[in-house]
């Protein structure tokens, strides 16, 4: 990979950031059978994955075709992902009927999932994490998937413990949690059934510029807004940094499925990141509450184990955030309630 920029100034170079592969992941494309489809790859991580994806193959010189699946009601992420040479496939993907006209293929990223919005449309989110799951594993009973999950699951966790591991026993707070991990009981009771290897991955907090935990703290900081310390301990990681994990996963899959934790190794104090983003844009934070003794916190240490530790440092992801935030850089607008700590969402 080039050498990461001190700043990043603009969104075409933001987005280049995001899609430029590293040596390890080019290697493992070379060997990743085409095509590779990305279910539900309209939303916050499926575009620059897919396009990743499609680089770091094209790059080991292996003619890959990377395609799509998703509502697209964003027109600009189509169009951005077909000028990245990935194709892509318009299908409402809780629509049964929409199914059987997907290519074959034994290589699925599944990336559907509904968070924000659970307190007012439940039915909805239950739907959308739930139902593709079946759909996806009836129709690719013999490919590879590769599943995204949700730390959220786990109980929230002494901030001395280290952070949840695969092993703790689950224990998920609201609506959105509980429908999380029904989707992977159901990618369970498939895998159960067909024998299809997968490799369920429990995120916690990917960020890129435009939205994520730090992107949060450094917009309250800039509206002098006050800071929760209520959840005053997390992880997170860069999204291109999860992006590849994820696509590498492909070789982790089993049946029963493969559980692992995907985030930082370090946890990271709520105070502490506040105080370096106020010293990166000269404005102190403003706090409000203690911190607990307990947060929602993952172990990775599994998954590391196999990949290697995300190369993307603390210290790069908080100099980015606080230029882009300082300078006015484009928000998604979808705070991630990290401070949340009853699952409503």
């Amino acid at each position: 990979m080039s050498t990461l920029p001190h700043h990043i100034t603009s969104e075409g170079q933001l987005d280049e950031v995001l899609i430029t592969p590293r040596a390890t992941l080019c290697d493992f494309m070379r060997h990743v059978q085409s095509p590779l489809i990305v279910l539900g790859a309209g939303g916050k991580m499926g575009p620059s994955l897919a396009a990743l994806a499609k680089r770091a193959a094209d790059e080991a010189g292996h003619p890959l075709e990377v395609i799509a699946v998703s509502r697209f009601s964003s027109a600009a992420a189509r169009q951005w992902l077909e000028q990245h040479h990935v194709r892509t496939i318009a299908v409402d993907l809780l629509d049964p009927t929409a199914w059987s006209a997907l290519p074959d293929s034994a290589n699925i990223i599944h990336l559907v999932g509904l968070k924000f919005g659970t307190e007012q449309n439940p039915a909805l989110t239950w739907a959308t994490n739930t139902l593709p799951p079946s759909a996806a594993c009836r129709r690719y009973p013999h490919a590879r998937i590769v599943a995204l999950s949700s730390g959220t699951i786990y109980p929230l966790m002494p901030v001395t413990s280290g952070g949840a591991t695969e092993e703790t026993p689950l224990n998920p707070a609201g609506e959105y949690a509980n429908a999380c991990l029904a989707r992977e009981r159901i990618f369970q009771h498939h895998s159960q059934q067909t024998r299809t290897p997968i490799a369920l991955i429990r995120l916690n907090y990917a960020i890129d510029l435009r939205y994520g935990v730090l992107h949060d703290i450094a917009q309250k900081i800039a509206q002098h807004e006050p800071i929760d310390l209520a959840m005053g301990h997390l992880n997170c990681i860069w999204q291109s940094d999860a992006n590849e994990f994820i696509l590498r996963s492909l070789a982790l899959c089993d049946s029963p499925p493969a559980l692992w934790n995907l985030t930082s190794q370090e946890i990271w104090p709520v105070r502490d990141l506040a105080l370096k983003l106020g010293d990166l844009m000269n404005i102190a934070p403003v706090f409000v509450g203690n911190e607990n003794p307990t947060a929602l916190l993952s172990n990775p240490s599994r998954l590391l184990a196999k990949l290697g530790a995300p190369p993307t440092s603390l210290e790069t992801m908080l100099r980015w955030t606080a230029h882009w935030v300082q300078r006015g850089g484009t928000s998604l607008g979808k705070p991630t309630h990290f401070e949340v700590r009853d699952g409503k969402y």
